[in-house]
């Protein structure tokens, strides 16, 4: 799949605090498969779920590979609210995939590892510049715009603050 260009310098055109979510899992033994392959599917399945129902407030999401063990997802969030609703509501997987990992997770301890870190980041706490790339990361969340909107340097896109001109 070819992603559209966007020339020059951009910068996301997030505004107000950001919220990432990084969660991954670590394939200790790679001949559990039983064990680690259910991890990896639930998480697609995760983010299928939050794709079809846009509201939940995902915004966006890339999946790296740190090595051919440890895969991980970068999420980027409306709110730190609407990411605890959705990790606590009965009605969508997360909540039936942490209830069968917790069931299974004595058998599976030592076949997968688990993780996840949540960043609140107020305004002001964050800036970004891509140079010659498709959208990507949180520009790819929340969209992109000139550097020229935000400053040429890091030292004035942190200092943008939503609303104020």
């Amino acid at each position: 799949m070819f992603t559209k260009l966007m020339p020059g310098r951009t910068t996301a055109a997030a505004e107000g605090d950001v919220v990432v979510l990084l969660i991954g899992m670590r394939i200790n033994h790679f001949r559990g498969l039983h064990h680690w392959l259910p991890v990896m599917l639930a998480m697609t399945r995760m983010l299928r779920e939050l794709r079809a129902e846009r509201s939940r407030g995902l915004l966006g999401h890339v999946l790296l590979t740190a090595s051919p063990r440890t895969y991980y997802v970068v999420q980027y969030w409306e709110s730190k609210e609407k990411l605890y609703a959705y990790a606590a509501a009965p009605d969508m997987f997360h909540r039936r995939a942490w209830a069968m990992l917790n069931r299974k997770e004595k058998k599976s301890r030592q076949h997968v590892g688990l993780w996840h870190e949540t960043y609140i980041v107020p305004e002001g706490g964050y800036e970004s510049i891509y140079a010659d790339m498709p959208a990507f990361g949180l520009a790819a969340a929340t969209g992109s715009l000139p550097i020229e909107g935000r400053g040429r340097s890091a030292a004035h896109r942190l200092a943008h603050r939503s609303g104020v001109k």
